[in-house]
């Protein structure tokens, strides 16, 4: 059964294992289908590493607005966005951004080998850096990941009949790996859509089999 932990992503403290955010020389897997908000949580993770030196966004799908990545808490100045929609030459792009920057944000296209994904991963080992693979279709090779967070559901809040201003999204994830201490647990993730995620370098986890919702 899985372990119940409650997240609240507003509190400005550092969030304790075995949930960790994005670690030098880890690998963090983002899976789950669009629209859940992967991709601010995500970003968000970046923060952190920001502090440290410049990150890069890997953009597959060209969606990414850099604004969104500011609001998230990464300067502008540290921030590098590359828009890579050739499959050929994703695995290149990254390896590259992995050489010379603390975290990288990578969106995974379909049909990437599980050969390159676990070069990268060992990339990343080998130059401390955090790797953040957000795959578009699917999931990640079984071990890759260090930490998988994987998107269960999502609730908004505040439209109420069909209309009204939405004040509140709950993405329910579920936490597995070694970086999870190898037991699968279930977070929420509270976004206020201010600034909830922007201010926080990682998630804070309160005390363990506390019930989500």
């Amino acid at each position: 059964m899985a372990q119940v932990v409650r997240v609240e992503a507003a509190a400005p403290v550092a969030l304790p294992r075995p949930v960790p955010g994005a670690e030098p020389g880890r690998v963090l897997g983002l899976v789950g289908p669009p629209g859940l908000g992967l991709t601010r949580l995500g970003l968000s993770l970046l923060a952190d590493p920001a502090r440290r030196g410049t990150v890069a966004v890997v953009d597959v799908r060209g969606w990414l607005c850099p604004p969104a990545a500011w609001e998230a808490g990464v300067p502008p100045e540290r921030l590098v966005v590359v828009r890579c929609a050739e499959r050929d030459l994703w695995g290149r792009v990254t390896a590259a951004l992995l050489e010379g920057l603390p975290a990288v944000y990578a969106e995974v296209p379909p049909g990437v080998q599980e050969a390159l994904l676990r070069r990268l991963g060992a990339l990343a080992r080998s130059r401390r850096a955090a790797l953040i693979l957000r795959p578009l279709r699917g999931g990640l090779p079984v071990g890759l990941a260090h930490l998988n967070l994987v998107g269960e559901a999502v609730l908004w809040e505040g439209a109420g009949s069909g209309h009204g201003r939405i004040t509140r999204r709950r993405l329910t994830l579920r936490a597995a790996g070694r970086g999870a201490g190898g037991i699968e647990q279930i977070l929420e993730v509270v976004d206020d859509g201010t600034d909830a995620l922007c201010v926080v370098p990682r998630l804070a986890a309160a005390p363990a089999g506390r019930a989500a919702g």
